[in-house]
């Protein structure tokens, strides 16, 4: 049965992730988490990931609405989604084994600002901006939020983002070191897209390797770290990438690494 809310499509080795709600501005309900969670574990030998929002929006947060089901009060509502759908899908953006590059374009809004930020590169469009809206309504942001935003730009600007509650314009996220890059609107698909082939190309393996350390170095020690990286290492060098590369360096040639 075919996925409702969202689309995979193959260009090469890059497999392209679109959040496929657009009359809805992408926003994520409970199914779309599902279906991403989902998606991004039968990714079969693609070896980078494109997520994409469909039309004039990537994600405008969270839809509760679509939420479904009955519960004591909205605050029940709200933990049961985040605990079983949208807690879950985050993490699954950030363990993945492969690298993922997001494109945004519009908002990037609540859970939709998290989702973009569990990715490794995230490019957006010039006409782009994050959100952290939730103060506006009486609400906290959630999505991992509060794990990210400091980590990526400190606990001043992280407390300005979801404290006051206004838009981030792209440009600015870039300047802040929120984002990767801040491109011309009518060039991001394709920056977006050369920036996942080129993943694509490198020792996938390996790079997979290094997410799972970057996020666990975050809150690791020091000691914890280089352990993580001695258990990586030993994996990462016994790969056929590992070989290829050795072999390419010496020779002086071009690696063409494979991905296992």
């Amino acid at each position: 049965m075919g996925a409702e809310t969202i689309r995979v499509d193959r260009q090469g080795a890059v497999a392209i992730l679109t959040l496929d709600r657009p009359d809805r501005l992408n926003a994520c309900s409970t199914v779309m988490a599902d279906e991403i969670v989902a998606a991004l574990a039968d990714l079969g030998d693609a070896r980078a990931v494109l997520l994409r929002g469909e039309g004039r929006a990537f994600c405008a947060g969270a839809d509760l609405q679509a939420a479904g089901g009955t519960h004591a009060t909205p605050g029940e509502g709200a933990h049961a989604a985040l605990v079983e759908h949208f807690n879950p899908m985050i993490l699954a953006l950030a363990r993945l084994d492969r690298p993922i590059v997001c494109a945004v374009a519009g908002p990037a809004a609540g859970i939709g600002s998290s989702m973009a930020l569990a990715c490794d590169f995230v490019v957006a469009g010039a006409s782009a901006y994050f959100l952290q809206a939730f103060v506006n309504i009486g609400l906290i942001p959630d999505g991992g939020a509060s794990w990210l935003l400091p980590r990526l730009v400190g606990t001043a600007r992280a407390a300005e983002m979801m404290m006051l509650g206004e838009k981030l314009p792209a440009a600015k996220a870039a300047e802040w070191g929120l984002i990767h890059r801040c491109v011309a609107d009518d060039v991001l698909a394709d920056e977006a897209m050369a920036l996942a082939t080129r993943l694509a190309a490198m020792p996938t393996k390996a790079l997979g390797i290094m997410r799972g350390n970057l996020h666990a170095g975050l809150s690791g020690t020091l000691g914890e770290t280089l352990e993580r990286e001695a258990v990586g290492q030993r994996a990462a060098a016994d790969s056929r990438d590992a070989a290829i590369g050795m072999a390419a360096f010496l020779t002086k040639q071009e690696a063409q690494f494979t991905g296992t």
